[in-house]
Formats: C-alpha cells, sequence, structure tokens
C-alpha cells in the first residue's frame, strides 16, 4: 500500500475513533454535567497537573521515539517498556506522598483521596504504551478504534451510574480507572507483544538522547497549558475552574475531533518523510489547509451560538459559562498550525529546536498572565488568545526553513477559509438575534447550524476551491480503502 492509500486509510479510521468516542464522551459528559455541580468539575480539574505530568513521563519521549525510529527490535521495545513501568511507580509515590500539600494549597481537603486514588491511571497507563506506539508506527488506526470506544463506553457509563448515585467527584475518578483499565486490558488482548525481561543500556541512551529533550518540552507544556487550571483554583474557585474547564472541554470537542485525529497520522506520516522536503511540504500544506477549512466554520459558529449551545447542552446553571466558551473557540482556530509545525520538528529528529521553542513560548506565558491577571477573569482567558497569536509565530520559525513554507505564505494559504468562516458567521448571528431569538434554542441551533454550513460549504463548492477538492479526494481515498 502507498503511502497516500496509508494515510487516507489512517485518516478515516482515526476520524472513525474521534468521531466515535468523542460522541460517546458527548453525551457521557452531558450527563454528568447536567447531574454533577461546576464546583465538582472544579475540583477534578485543581489535579490535573499532576496527571498531566505524569502522564507525560510515561508516554512521552521515548514511546515518541520508538515511532520515529525507523528500525526497531525486542530489546528497544522492552527496554522502554520497563522504564516506562518503573517510571510510574515512582510517580504514583510522589504523587501519593503530595496529595496532602496539594490540598493544603487550594484548601480542598477532599483532595488528598481523589489525587491519591486517580493516580492509580498512572501505573495504569504505562503497560500499555509500547502496544500503543507499535500501532501509531504501523499506522493501524482501525484497532486504535476497535479499542477505544468499547472502554469510552464502559468508564462514561459508570461515570453515569456514580454520579447518579450521589458520589460527586469520586465518580468522575472512578469512571476514569474503568475506562483506561479497560483500555490497557484490551491492547494486551489485542497485541502479540509481551515485554521480555531485558534491558539494553545503549538502546535506552539512544531513545533516552532524542525522549528527553522532548519529555522536557512536553513537560513544560503541560504544566504551562495547566497554570490557568492552577491560577483559577487558587485566586477565585474551584466553581469559576468549573465554569472554565467545561468550556474549555466543550471548545475542544471539533479541535479534538478535527485537528486531533489528524495530529495522530501527521507524526508517523511525517517521519516517513523526513528525508524528502518537497513532499514533506506538500503533505503538511494539504493537510493544514483542510483542517483549517474544516476548524474555522466550527469556530465561528461555537462564537455566534455560544448561548443557546450552552444553555441547551448544559442548562442554565452553566450560562456563566458562555463568555470563556466564547473567547476559548477564537483562540482554537489556531490550534492545528501549532501541532502540526511541532509535528514536523519531531519527524525531524529535531527535540533540541522543540525544546528551545518551548522554553522561549513559557517566557511569553508568564508574561501575558503577569498583565492579563488584574483584569480579572475575563482578562485572563483574553490572555490564551494572545499567547496563541504570539507562539504561533514562534512553532513555525525553524519548519518554515525546512521545509520552506514560511508563515506568511501559511497564513496566506489559510485566509480564505477563516474570511468565509467570518462572513458567513456573521450573516448567521443576525439571523439567530433577531429572527431566531424567540424560538426553542434546539430549533435555533438545527436552522442557524444547516443555514451556517450549507452557505459555507455551497460557496466553496461553487468557486471550486483547493481545500474542497483536497477534502474530497481524501473522502474518496478513505471510501476506497476503509475495508482494508
Amino acid at each position: 500500500m502507498g503511502l497516500k492509500e496509508q494515510a487516507a486509510k489512517g485518516v478515516f479510521w482515526v476520524f472513525a475513533e474521534q468521531f466515535g468516542s468523542q460522541l460517546i464522551g458527548f453525551v457521557i459528559n452531558l450527563v454528568l454535567a447536567r447531574v454533577l455541580l461546576p464546583s465538582d468539575f472544579g475540583t477534578i480539574a485543581l489535579y490535573g497537573v499532576i496527571m498531566s505530568i505524569g502522564t507525560v513521563l510515561i508516554n512521552g519521549g521515548l514511546t515518541n521515539s520508538l515511532i520515529r525510529t525507523q528500525e526497531i527490535d525486542e530489546r528497544d521495545l522492552s527496554t522502554v517498556f520497563w522504564f516506562n513501568f518503573g517510571v510510574s511507580l515512582i510517580m504514583y509515590l510522589l504523587i501519593y506522598l503530595i496529595a496532602p500539600i496539594v490540598a493544603n494549597f487550594y484548601n480542598v481537603p477532599v483532595l488528598i483521596g481523589l489525587i491519591r486514588t486517580y493516580a492509580i491511571i498512572l501505573v495504569i497507563d504505562s503497560f500499555a504504551a509500547v502496544q500503543v506506539s507499535k500501532v501509531l508506527k504501523a499506522m493501524n488506526f482501525k484497532t486504535a478504534f476497535k479499542i477505544q470506544l468499547p472502554s469510552m463506553i464502559a468508564g462514561g457509563g459508570s461515570g453515569i451510574y456514580f454520579a447518579t448515585h450521589g458520589y460527586g467527584p469520586w465518580s468522575l475518578v472512578y469512571s476514569s480507572l474503568i475506562q483506561n483499565f479497560v483500555y490497557t486490558l484490551q491492547y494486551w488482548l489485542y497485541s502479540d507483544w509481551r515485554p521480555k525481561f531485558l534491558f539494553d543500556v545503549e538502546k535506552f541512551k539512544y531513545h533516552f538522547s532524542f525522549g528527553i529533550r522532548l519529555t522536557a518540552s512536553s513537560l513544560l507544556d503541560t504544566i504551562f497549558n495547566n497554570l490557568y487550571n492552577i491560577i483559577i483554583g487558587k485566586k477565585f474557585s474551584s466553581t469559576q475552574l468549573g465554569y472554565y474547564n467545561r468550556a474549555d472541554a466543550l471548545k475542544q470537542l471539533p479541535i479534538t475531533n478535527i485537528a486531533g485525529a489528524l495530529n495522530r497520522v501527521t507524526f508517523p506520516l511525517f517521519a516517513k518523510l523526513a528525508h524528502d522536503d518537497a513532499a514533506l511540504k506538500k503533505y503538511y500544506q494539504n493537510i493544514i489547509l483542510v483542517v483549517i477549512f474544516l476548524i474555522a466554520p466550527l469556530s465561528v459558529l461555537m462564537v455566534v451560538l455560544a448561548e443557546p449551545i450552552i444553555r441547551f447542552l448544559l442548562t442554565e446553571k452553566w450560562m456563566p459559562a458562555i463568555p470563556y466558551f466564547q473567547i476559548l473557540s477564537i483562540g482554537g482556530i489556531l490550534y492545528p498550525i501549532h501541532a502540526y509545525n511541532l509535528n514536523i520538528l519531531q519527524a525531524k529528529g529535531r527535540s533540541d529546536l522543540y525544546l528551545r521553542i518551548e522554553l522561549i513560548k513559557k517566557i511569553i506565558i508568564v508574561a501575558v498572565i503577569l498583565c492579563t491577571l488584574p483584569l480579572g477573569m475575563i482578562g485572563l482567558v483574553w490572555g490564551s488568545v494572545i499567547i496563541s497569536v504570539i507562539t504561533v509565530f514562534i512553532n513555525t520559525h525553524y519548519t518554515s526553513k525546512f521545509i520552506d513554507y514560511p508563515i506568511w505564505n501559511q497564513f496566506a494559504d489559510l485566509l480564505p477559509s477563516i474570511i468565509r468562516a467570518l462572513i458567513v458567521g456573521a450573516l448567521v448571528y443576525f439571523i439567530d438575534k433577531y429572527l431566531l431569538i424567540n424560538y426553542h434554542d434546539l430549533i435555533r441551533l438545527i436552522i442557524s447550524v444547516v443555514i451556517y454550513l450549507g452557505t459555507y460549504f455551497g460557496i466553496a463548492y461553487l468557486l471550486k476551491t483547493k481545500e474542497m477538492a483536497i477534502l474530497i479526494d481524501l473522502i474518496k481515498g478513505s471510501r476506497n480503502n476503509k475495508e482494508t
């Protein structure tokens, strides 16, 4: 199978997995949001940074090194497996010990038990990290699809049960534990690989030399991405953090489904093209065009229809989340440019540049947060958009040289989709506010979405845009390969 066909097949199964799992997760979270309080979600988000750090250490640099290494053997796999397992045990012990400190920092005593229980996920995940990397390296996303959905159903179903039986924030902890356990168990059942009791020091040094810088970059990114949770939880309240957390999660829905799905395909794909800059540029250009073509209208829709979306999906008690949701949706448009440019650096094996970029970005993040924190919650959230705009120039600095595709050329290619999205968004805004305002929220959403998407994609089709042509070709390629 050629690389183009392999990529098309991968796109189909990744989208099937993403849309299937996100649909299930979406329904589950709607139920949980209606049953639980905003403060329950805020409480869980308070210790997200700790769990995220553990996840990066286990699933970060070394497993990515397995994906980018052209030839791997049993010594590579077993060495990385035992390293990940050892790190997970150390991380669990550390988290167990610092749980009282974290709870005291936020003045939320219940966090002690929540953190110590939730951290078991780190050990569970370490058992599947290598199997997951093997699946991604082979671009076998069909298997990932078969594994993801049952684990989502098991975790989500249990979460709803616990939530409706009065377990509060514990329902989210138990749900995650069950989901990750089922996920890991299935990878062991589907995979015929088992770790052997060996640890090759030379192999470890090879993967560690690449992975350490990537892991350090990811750690920095994780810590700073969670700064908002830490600051909001400490300076404001768990309820405000709950509003912010749900707004961010809802904003992530289209981004995770589209940009996130293709992000999983682009890294192994770019790794295969690492020595062919012309082909790498072509694939990157086509992918980013299609992703922005799809994400721009969805992001604009979320801004325009934020009020009926929040009220219909999450109920009135979540209405304070509306401004956060709108602001975050604006910043979300740039996510694919960030992610795919960094994937090129990883594919090129330039984790040193990756780390350098992350260090520069963190200085900017701290500066923006210090400037916007006195402006309150709204100012703080707007700061995240400012950060996204500034750092997109930093992320594209080196990759523009590798593949000869400067940021201004990228913007010039992407701008038509964004402009069309904004123009159609303005039209739908006036239709919703002046013609549909007295209708039920569901009716408003259905009519507005149909008008918006019909107009947006209709214009693109009539103009025979490059993005539409690439998307149609990609869909045809996915359809032709979905049975294989």
